[in-house]
């Protein structure tokens, strides 16, 4: 049972917490083999947001929805004030943006590394303009995702294309509002199976250092080699002052974008756990932007979402009841059963009562997934969306 001072220090983290959902989370997705169609997924933006309110309005803790230009601003800068209502009308805010220079055509080789300057001017062309949507939205992050790279060994010149990143990172990051960032995400492969132009959290550093002040790490949890310790990277990144932000999800191989916390619970209770220990340790909040990137091909999409932040919520509370005093002495000491028992005993802490209470002082369900399931409102978008998503199967084919 958790005593008085846990349930305080709970309440107290839940209450800083916040996570960013995605809009295209909400809407039909699939594998590369092929897509299944849900009758209730979201078939235009103002559905997206629509959903995305009721996740928020169920957990408290997610007021921000990330965007794809490509996908809901279809006419680019011009739906920016359009999409900005769209959002507060259901309740919650643009968040991140990011742009899309992986869909067309003309990026079969690559976008800002791809030898064409045309190309390049193309690519940059849009992120810029997305950076002009940030503003116009008030959003703060821009959000980079490049599949650059090459699929055979001496197709690519990799030193030309890393300096025409840092060409292209370099003027995006000057087109920047002071209060503005780039988060420039890494991912060792897919698309590209020879060399990835950002393959990992040191080239996304060092692109990020070059680019300028305002830009950081953006990491992705599903972007690594098995075993890789992402915690080691995040305690690295922070120390750094270059972590921006994470897409959570979590991975059974490679890059599966599945639920949050369904394969590896306590990988994602040990990035918690770093990023409150550098808190703890510098008195300070650590300014990162947590977001969920997952592919909910499967599940329900709104439950999908409603049991993310679930998860999250109480992984971060099991993060912050951790011992960091008793953990600081005992790491002093090379105490390695004791310093190890600190962590242990907190995530296997039951934090669920402390997570209801803190929902009820806050005046929302104690089991958000119950009332979701309780408000009728996935009958209602099933029976208002099921014609128009089984209409689209055939252009899924």
């Amino acid at each position: 049972m958790l005593s008085d001072r846990q349930t305080e220090v709970i309440g107290k983290a839940l209450d800083a917490f916040r996570i960013e959902l995605p809009s295209w989370g909400f809407a039909n997705t699939g594998t590369r083999f092929g897509k299944f169609i849900q009758d209730a997924a979201a078939t235009s933006t103002e559905e997206k947001f629509s959903d995305a309110g009721q996740v928020h309005k169920l957990t408290g803790c997610c007021p921000t929805v990330a965007v794809h230009v490509l996908w809901d601003f279809p006419r680019g800068l011009k739906d920016a004030a359009a999409t900005r209502a769209m959002a507060e009308k259901h309740g919650v805010r643009v968040g991140a943006i990011n742009p899309n220079v992986f869909q067309d055509q003309i990026y079969k080789h690559g976008s800002l590394g791809n030898p064409d300057p045309a190309v390049r001017k193309a690519a940059l062309d849009h992120i810029l303009e997305s950076i002009e949507i940030a503003k116009q939205t008030g959003s703060r992050d821009l959000s980079l995702w490049f599949t650059d790279g090459s699929s055979y060994p001496g197709t690519q010149n990799i030193r030309h294309r890393r300096q025409w990143f840092i060409q292209g990172l370099k003027e995006s990051h000057d087109r920047l509002e002071a209060h503005q960032r780039l988060l420039v995400e890494y991912k060792p492969f897919e698309p590209a199976f020879y060399h990835t132009d950002i393959a990992d959290w040191g080239m996304s550093l060092l692109l990020s250092r070059a680019a300028g002040s305002r830009a950081k790490v953006l990491v992705d949890t599903g972007h690594h080699y098995q075993a890789q310790n992402i915690e080691q990277i995040v305690a690295w990144l922070l120390a750094e002052d270059m972590l921006g932000g994470f897409h959570f999800n979590d991975r059974r191989y490679a890059d599966d974008d599945l639920t949050i916390a369904s394969i590896d619970p306590y990988q994602l209770f040990r990035i918690f756990h770093e990023v409150a220990l550098y808190e703890w340790e510098t008195g300070a909040p650590a300014d990162i932007a947590y977001m969920v990137d997952q592919s909910h091909n499967l599940k329900g999409k709104i439950e999908e979402m409603i049991q993310t932040v679930n998860t999250a919520q109480e992984i971060y509370a099991k993060a912050a009841i951790v011992d960091r005093e008793k953990l600081a002495v005992h790491q002093t000491r090379c105490d390695l059963v004791d310093a190890e028992e600190c962590l242990k005993e907190a995530f296997a802490a039951d934090v669920r009562p402390a997570v209801r209470e803190w929902r009820r002082s806050k005046g929302l369900a104690e089991d958000p997934l119950k009332a979701f399931r309780e408000s009728g409102y996935l009958e209602r978008i099933t029976r208002e969306r099921a014609e128009k998503n089984r209409g689209a199967v055939a252009s899924y084919a």
